[in-house]
């Protein structure tokens, strides 16, 4: 044979190799879907009123960390006022604090906040594959919140929904399905949005924090461990605009798989999804914070927070709710390669 003939079979192999090797690690390592854009907060504090001494006030940023699913960049804190970036030592929660004092709070002022933000859609598989997930702390994720416990008619509740099902995924599914058929989601009334299991199990309606509060309850009563996040809600629909509310979604964990979310409110109201949302959550979503009773640092006067997406405030040591915010966002739509990224942990 020729040599340029064994060079050319040589060249030919070496490119069917690495076009095999491509194709394996194509189908190994899917490209995830992501949703890039621009988001713009703003928080509108007015004058201390006359007679007031020092207001302080904790602006919550976007979740950073492994758990998130998300990528934070180009973070921009506009004020008057300095400040300075802190962290929440149980949840790893992100915020900027401020303390204005008079004079200096006789006139209103905005508090900018602007980012980057890519999200990540975050699909586990309910099989374990590969290497396990690494071990984690989940004590905390056991036990009760203020306004959620874990005894008495959520116990009860939990044990007649999961009686004679074994292993946390198919109780934890369990749950899910009856939360899904029993509640109904609203905003008639009161007494909703505050994300108390006992109100949603007895009033059988409210938004995802009624929803989510009462699946982690029934979780944690079951002996699985279940943790709270919320954020803002991105429209599916649309690519720029003003965020009209807060959204939240939960996960459990399972042993050698690693947390997995659900969302049983989006579920509600997509029954075409509800496979979906168990196990997955897309990426119309911004997470800002993890977690129920929150303590900042620095502490708080009041009491640990219920949950944390919109700033908080306490003017001379009491709550102080004269503070108003917006929010908007615009799609990113440049093109942006496609993002692969491990799933399940």
């Amino acid at each position: 044979m020729k040599r340029s003939t064994v060079l050319t079979a040589l060249v030919s192999a070496a490119a069917l190799l690495v076009a095999v090797s491509l194709a394996s690690f194509s189908l190994a390592a899917p490209a995830v879907p992501t949703r890039t854009l621009e988001l713009t907060a703003i928080a509108h504090v007015p004058a201390i009123p006359a007679g007031s001494h020092e207001l302080r006030i904790w602006v919550p940023l976007p979740y950073k960390g492994p758990d998130a699913f998300q990528t934070v960049s180009r973070l921009k804190i506009e004020s008057p006022v300095p400040y300075r970036i802190d962290r929440e030592p149980v949840y790893g929660d992100r915020y900027a604090y401020f303390v204005v004092k008079s004079p200096q709070g006789e006139k209103p002022f905005d508090i900018r906040l602007s980012f980057q933000i890519e999200r990540f859609e975050h699909h586990v598989s309910l099989a374990p594959s590969g290497p396990p997930a690494p071990h984690v702390e989940v004590a905390r994720y056991l036990r009760r919140d203020r306004l959620v416990p874990i005894d008495g008619q959520i116990a009860q509740l939990a044990e007649e929904q999961t009686k004679g099902v074994t292993g946390p995924i198919a109780k934890a599914r369990k749950i899910y399905d009856y939360v899904i058929a029993s509640m109904h989601y609203d905003h008639d009334g009161t007494g909703w949005g505050h994300g108390d299991a006992i109100w949603a199990c007895t009033a059988k309606h409210g938004n995802c924090t009624d929803f989510h509060s009462l699946f982690i309850g029934m979780a944690r009563a079951a002996g699985i461990p279940a943790r709270f996040q919320i954020g803002l809600q991105l429209p599916a629909d649309s690519h720029a605009g003003p965020i009209a509310s807060y959204h939240c979604w939960a996960e459990f964990y399972v042993k050698g798989i690693g947390w997995i979310p659900i969302d049983a409110s989006e579920a509600w109201k997509h029954r075409d999804k509800v496979d979906y949302f168990f196990g997955a959550i897309d990426t119309n979503r911004v997470m800002f914070s993890m977690g129920r009773d929150i303590r900042l640092h620095p502490a708080q006067n009041g009491e640990p927070l219920n949950y944390f997406v919109y700033p908080y405030a306490e003017l001379d040591g009491k709550p102080f709710e004269g503070i108003t915010h917006e929010a908007s966002f615009r799609d990113d739509t440049a093109p942006a390669q496609p993002a692969v990224i491990a799933t399940g942990h």
